[in-house]
């Protein structure tokens, strides 16, 4: 046992670290823990299970912040996916995962079997996990609970993808992301953000869509004061 969890925040761990989660006073009620990525809950222990930053907000969510690249799926996931194949009724997509998911063609809002979506090899889509475990093979959806495509679909003509670092996501995506809010004071452009690593963006021409790809993949591991300045050149620069 390596002490109290809450204690370690702002810290490096390492896979394989165990903590306690108690409260100071063992009388208090237990408080309700949840865990992100990187972290796992056994009872009143919390096993680290990827290295990285211990990172914490409100609701007592605690997950690690890390670099890394290869993306494991978990179900509830909203991901950018390439067509592989069509196999009779299902689509193979790669999702960057050890294995490619299926996704039905009935998958996607306003689907029948007379009325199927065009959905090509090579195509990008948008999906969601609702299958993600080590004994089934993944499945993604293109509609949400209600039946709706709420932004999901077939995506990507005339844009530009690429890869960033899982941490990068979770930045990205967080509510009031400060590099959005950066970035949307150079130009305007369009971005889909999957957890699976992948970014696609649309900008006004092919110059400023590779500006905004540049500007993100250099925000990686920039001080928030260097990447303010930077943007702010670069909004500059092309006025």
């Amino acid at each position: 046992m390596l002490g109290c969890f809450k204690d370690k925040v702002g810290e490096v761990l390492l896979p394989g670290d165990i903590f306690s989660f108690e409260l100071p006073d063992s009388e208090s009620k237990p408080e309700k823990l949840i865990c992100g990525p990187g972290l796992r809950r056994n009872g009143d222990e919390v096993l680290v299970c990827k290295s990285g930053i211990l990172r914490h907000k409100e609701t007592n969510l605690y997950w690690i912040d890390s670099q890394q690249r290869r993306y494991v799926p978990a179900k509830g996931d909203s991901v950018i996916g390439i067509v592989t194949a069509k196999s009779g009724d299902v689509f193979k997509v790669d999702v960057g995962g050890s294995e490619q998911a299926s996704l039905s063609y009935l998958a996607f809002e306003g689907a029948t079997k007379r009325n199927r979506p065009n959905v090509q090899v090579g195509d990008l889509v948008y999906s969601q996990f609702i299958i993600a475990n080590k004994d089934m093979e993944p499945e993604l959806v293109c509609i949400d609970s209600c039946g709706r495509a709420n932004g999901m679909g077939v995506f990507g003509a005339g844009g530009l993808l690429f890869k960033v670092s899982l941490g990068l996501v979770r930045r990205l995506l967080a509510p009031q992301s400060e590099i959005v809010k950066d970035l949307e004071k150079t130009f305007p452009f369009e971005m889909v953000i999957g957890m699976n690593g992948r970014i696609w963006v649309r900008a006004k021409n092919t110059q400023q869509t590779l500006i905004i790809a540049n500007l993100l993949e250099s925000c990686e591991n920039m001080a928030a004061q260097q990447r303010k300045t930077l943007f702010r050149r670069v909004a500059e620069n092309t006025l």
